[in-house]
């Protein structure tokens, strides 16, 4: 079944939209109402129509005024210009607004027919509509190089990508690694520094509790030493010079000893601790 074609006729005389519903209906159309700009604004809004007259002179919003909106809303949809007052003045602002038609009052059926019949057959009508809803062909084809371009650019770039990503992701990840290790280093370099400490006195110990067996009986000796000058009644300077003389003469080759062995140890010990300093100082 075809479809009926939607007319909306925008008057305050009923007499005038009645004429319009006698005539439009009996040939197939469906005739809607208005009895001012506002409501007819509304109505087009809500639903879609095929022709639109509107009469002039009406309370608040006249006909021209009505018709340069529906123009600025749907310009598409064609509008006919009803008067009983045509005035050059008033068809020049009609004529501006774009309307399809002007009929004067009074009017016959045969016109009513007629210029609906006429401004539905109008061409210009459906491609209005058409422009609106599609793009134009030159922006159509000004957007198609632009596309391509693109798209040929990212596709010559995309192995260069690739590449530029594979030789650099090796070293982005040794260095994230590199950056972890320093942060980890930093954070435990409290532990590192104790667990130097620790090594250091665990080799050194032994040869320290070596070197008091050594001296202790040294010590032991320079002791009865003194003593016995004391009980002869020699003086203390004396008694200190004697001391002096053979705790020297008897450290002597001892000292030489642990100096000796302890010397490797020593320098080792030197060489964490510059190397650690330099490691957290640098950080």
């Amino acid at each position: 079944m075809k479809a009926l074609r939607k007319v909306l006729v925008v008057d305050d005389d009923p007499v005038v939209t009645k004429s319009f519903d006698r005539v439009l209906s009996t040939k197939g159309y469906a005739v809607v109402t208005a009895r001012n700009g506002e409501e007819a604004l509304s109505k087009i809004a809500a639903e879609d129509y095929d022709v639109v007259y509107t009469d002039i002179r009406m309370p608040g919003m006249d006909g021209i005024e009505v018709a340069e909106r529906i123009k600025g809303r749907t310009p598409w949809l064609p509008v006919v210009i009803v008067t009983g007052y045509g005035t050059a003045e008033n068809e020049a602002r009609a004529k501006a607004a774009g309307v399809s038609a002007v009929l004067h009052k009074p009017l016959s059926p045969a016109m009513i027919e007629g210029s609906a019949r006429e401004v539905l057959a109008q061409p210009q009508i459906h491609e209005t509509a058409a422009l609106l809803e599609t793009p134009p062909a030159i922006g159509r084809e000004q957007a198609v190089p632009r596309s391509a371009a693109k798209t040929l650019a990212f596709a010559l770039a995309a192995p260069f990508i690739g590449l530029a990503f594979a030789l650099a992701f090796p070293f982005i990840g040794l260095g994230i690694i590199a950056k972890y290790g320093a942060e980890a280093a930093y954070k435990q370099r409290a532990r590192i520094l104790g667990f130097i400490k620790n090594v250091t006195l665990f080799v050194a110990g032994p040869f320290i509790g070596l070197l008091y067996a050594a001296l202790f009986p040294v010590i032991g000796l320079g002791m009865l030493v003194w003593a016995a000058l004391k009980a002869r009644g020699a003086r203390a300077e004396d008694v200190k010079a004697g001391l002096k003389t053979v705790a020297m003469i008897i450290a002597a080759p001892l000292m030489g000893l642990a100096y000796v062995v302890a010397l490797p140890f020593v320098l080792l010990g030197v060489l964490c601790w510059i190397g650690g300093k330099h490691l957290f100082t640098t950080r």
